[in-house]
């Protein structure tokens, strides 16, 4: 997955200077973003603060993981199976 340029400390800025009247795109150009992603982050961590959304990334991170090693442990149980079940 593609790193930001922008810490997460940034986007929370972001977004607080979004609520607090300054317009849209005005905030886009000076940051260099598009509205569709300024858009993207409020709908992902709008009404967060800074230790919400490091939680969050390090959930998604240990989902991450987890859905690996699923993945490993079924194909390695698929492969015994298989070896299992051919006639020697």
């Amino acid at each position: 997955m593609k790193k930001s340029r922008f810490t997460d400390s940034q986007i929370i800025e972001a977004l607080k200077r979004a609520e607090a009247g300054l317009a849209v795109p005005e905030l886009c150009r000076e940051l260099g973003i598009s509205n569709a992603t300024f858009y993207k982050w409020r709908a992902k961590f709008g009404g967060m603060d800074a230790s919400l959304m490091a939680r969050m990334k390090e959930l998604e991170e240990e989902n991450r993981r987890l859905r690996k090693m699923y993945v490993e442990e079924k194909l390695k149980a698929e492969i015994v199976t298989e070896a299992l079940a051919k006639k020697w």
